[in-house]
């Protein structure tokens, strides 16, 4: 991906106009960041007993943050990218507005007790999502990226499948669902970080030698392959933690070579090396996680707020910056989501394993932080996401 997209015969809105239907990045940008600044709050509220239940057997807090929040950004950035990828359009206008409101359906049917109806709209966002990038990656010229379309429609499988669980039709064997979905979402970070991370910081960071090893990239991202087909297997134990762990070594070693101590200075770039190094920790904490060395919490929150979180708030301020032909330079909104977001990773990780008594306390105060981080964001998107392009561009 780059930060540039192709020039299409589109109409040009004109300027300061309503953009917001233009670009996919655009609307699925803005209602994860209202989703995350909503849906974090009323599930503290919920586990610190203020609010009554409404799951019914879901896992909605765990749902909502994969197939909720971090979907909507992976389907604004795909469609984003995917249509400099293969120089074909993808959703614009009344189809990305239909495929938004199929998004906010599924997030209404959640608190319904319709949990078909929310497993159904859910999938189809996926696969429709799947369908309309497919279309375009195939009438490119280029075949790297057709994986990506599969990889959706699995995760609109894994969330249909969490709701038949729920009501009690389909029982899921131990590594499916949540965990191969979290799966599915870390090969993607995988993926895209080791294209973009070593070149956004070699293009932003004078000096900045980022560097990739061919043979470290397969083994890296090959091993996540190996780790998803592991856990849809059922491995646990030592084979599971020495797969883990190597796993870790492989990706700390790729982030070396990525120099992150040559960003500090600059937030667009080390916000997405941070996000990165908490990969290689969630790996290992997994690993002490499966030999009961401590709870597995920690691990799955360091993948969740730290790497996803992370890689997320950096990949939406960066593209929503440069696809709207704005410079690529963070102001104090920005800072601020940043560090917030990697406060609410260390508190949400490290608060229970050196002091499970105040998981509550950690929880509450890594919610408060990850508001902040994207009430920070929205303070300063939301006009950049509704109104045209700088350049007067398309898109």
């Amino acid at each position: 991906m780059t930060t540039v997209l192709l020039q299409h015969k589109s109409p040009v809105p004109p300027r300061g106009g309503w953009a917001l239907w233009a670009l996919g990045f655009r609307p699925f940008y803005l209602l994860a960041a209202l989703w995350a600044v909503l849906s974090i709050p009323l599930w503290a509220a919920q586990m610190s007993g203020h609010l009554g239940s409404w799951t019914r057997g879901m896992p909605w807090h765990a749902h909502e943050m994969v197939f909720g929040y971090t979907l909507a950004i992976v389907v604004g950035f795909l469609f984003t990218a995917g249509r400099n990828w293969s120089g074909q359009p993808t959703p614009t206008g009344r189809h990305l507005q239909a495929l938004a409101a199929l998004w906010l359906l599924a997030r209404v049917l959640g608190f319904t007790p319709w949990l078909l109806a929310a497993g159904l709209a859910n999938a189809v966002f996926a696969w429709a999502s799947a369908w309309a990038l497919w279309r375009a990656l195939r009438a490119g010229p280029n075949r790297r990226n057709d994986f990506f379309p599969l990889l959706l429609v699995g995760l609109g499988l894994a969330s249909l499948g969490l709701h038949l669980q729920a009501l009690g039709w389909l029982a899921w064997p131990e590594g499916l669902g949540l965990p191969i979905a979290l799966d599915v979402v870390l090969f993607m970070i995988a993926v895209m970080a080791g294209r973009v991370v070593p070149m956004f910081s070699n293009n932003g960071v004078p000096g900045m030698q980022a560097r990739r090893h061919e043979r470290l990239e397969k083994a890296a991202l090959g091993g996540v392959l190996v780790l998803m087909a592991a856990d849809a297997l059922g491995l646990h134990g030592l084979p599971l933690a020495v797969l883990l762990s190597g796993l870790a070594l492989l990706h700390a070693a790729r982030w070396a070579l990525w120099q992150p101590w040559r960003t500090l200075r600059h937030p667009l770039v080390w916000v997405l090396h941070a996000a990165y190094l908490w990969l290689p920790l969630h790996l290992l904490l997994r690993a002490g996680a499966t030999l009961e060395a401590w709870p597995l919490g920690p691990a799955t929150h360091a993948l969740t707020l730290g790497t996803i979180g992370g890689m997320t708030i950096g990949m939406i301020t960066r593209t929503a910056l440069g696809h709207t032909g704005r410079p690529l330079q963070a102001g104090p909104f920005e800072t601020t989501a940043f560090v917030a977001m990697l406060g609410a990773a260390l508190v949400r990780v490290a608060v229970p394993l050196l002091w499970p008594a105040g998981l509550l306390a950690a929880v509450h105060l890594s919610a408060t932080l990850w508001v902040l981080a994207f009430l920070a964001y929205l303070a300063r998107y939301v006009g950049i996401l509704s109104r045209p392009r700088l350049d007067g561009q398309p898109g």
